[in-house]
């Protein structure tokens, strides 16, 4: 019986030690895994949107999201029932990024008509994107825990790239979603069969061109039509080159939005881009002055020990006794250097 009381005991600490011991190893492989998976995720995530591999290989998709919801499920229950306020995590902007970011997959496993009706499950898998902040937070609380022993250039460039993928994957797939969505296949086919059956209802004239029974997308905010040249952001894949260049050198290059919303989108992302580029001269700044001028990576911001916490230390250790020590408080600092200037 105290066998199994014991083995339970265990468990219940190794359980609370995943979630809120950052120092301790089972915190650590969870975290890992939790990493793994979000990055499993949003690859997935980009790789539902190339066809013909989304088609050929919806069903491996479906399983990876299972698989990966069911790791960021456990990981909110975790953080939510060791949580020191439940009500307050639950609130918070992380407890609603954990919470948001699985609440899609169950919506379409729940297979609600009247939300796929809507297309709201279309907008709701952009939260998921959301988890790659999760990972940003995570390894920011490791970095903080570990600041003392890990360097600092390391540990920028961990802190960097990380927040390189999170601006490419966020920024990358709100684009797909916000414009190259508007001419998807599936967009262009149900766009057409409206066409065809308005046509048919309302034949044309008789001198109209042949693109007038040609379905052609529009921004839905400034009604602008969308040529077939100007649909760049065919997939999640593509849009990350266009976000690489735009990140790296502040402008649109071969790829640019021409909707309202994609522009919207740019601009954020081009300022996000002056945002990591500060970054990173900071961190190659750092390196340069290390390598060609030895400087230290750490700064001591410590302020300088007083002479009583000095004699403190000496006579905690038994260096000198108490008496000693309150003969050298009262000593000026020329008579203390003469004393010790032979020692």
């Amino acid at each position: 019986m105290n066998t199994n009381v014991r083995f339970q005991e265990n468990s219940d600490s190794l359980i609370q030690r995943v979630f809120t011991d950052p120092n301790s190893r089972a915190f650590t492989r969870w975290v890992a895994m939790i990493n793994f998976w979000i990055l499993i995720s949003c690859l997935s995530l980009a790789g539902e949107t190339v066809e013909p591999y989304a088609t050929v290989n919806a069903k491996l998709f479906d399983y990876v999201e299972y698989a990966a919801v069911l790791f960021f499920t456990l990981d909110y229950l975790g953080n939510l029932y060791f949580a020191k306020d439940r009500m307050k995590y639950f609130f918070s902007f992380w407890g609603l990024v954990d919470l948001i970011s699985i609440m899609p997959t169950y919506l379409t496993i729940m297979n609600l008509t009247a939300l796929q009706g809507t297309k709201v499950f279309r907008v709701l898998r952009v939260v998921r994107v959301l988890r790659v902040l999760k990972m940003a937070r995570i390894a920011l609380q490791q970095l903080e825990n570990k600041i003392e022993n890990s360097n600092p250039i390391l540990t920028n460039l961990k802190i960097y790239f990380i927040a390189l993928f999170s601006v490419v994957m966020i920024s990358s797939t709100l684009m797909y979603y916000v414009e190259g969505d508007l001419y998807s296949a599936e967009a262009i086919t149900l766009g057409q069969a409206k066409l065809d059956a308005q046509i048919k209802a309302t034949p044309l004239p008789a001198d109209a061109p042949p693109e007038a029974a040609k379905f052609i997308p529009v921004d839905p905010i400034s009604g602008n039509p969308i040529p077939e040249d100007k649909r760049f952001f065919t997939s999640i894949p593509a849009t990350m080159w266009w976000c690489m260049v735009t990140l790296t050198t502040t402008g649109y290059g071969d790829m640019f939005p021409i909707t309202f919303g994609g522009r919207v989108i740019a601009a954020v992302t081009m300022l996000m881009g002056l945002v990591l580029f500060g970054i990173l001269l900071n961190i190659v700044g750092k390196t340069i002055m290390v390598l060609l001028f030895g400087e230290q990576l750490t700064e001591d911001n410590t302020a300088p020990a007083t002479r009583e916490t000095i004699l403190r230390l000496l006579v905690s250790r038994q260096w000198i006794s108490e008496r000693r020590a309150y003969e050298l408080e009262l000593m000026s600092e020329d008579e203390i250097k003469s004393r010790t200037k032979n020692i």
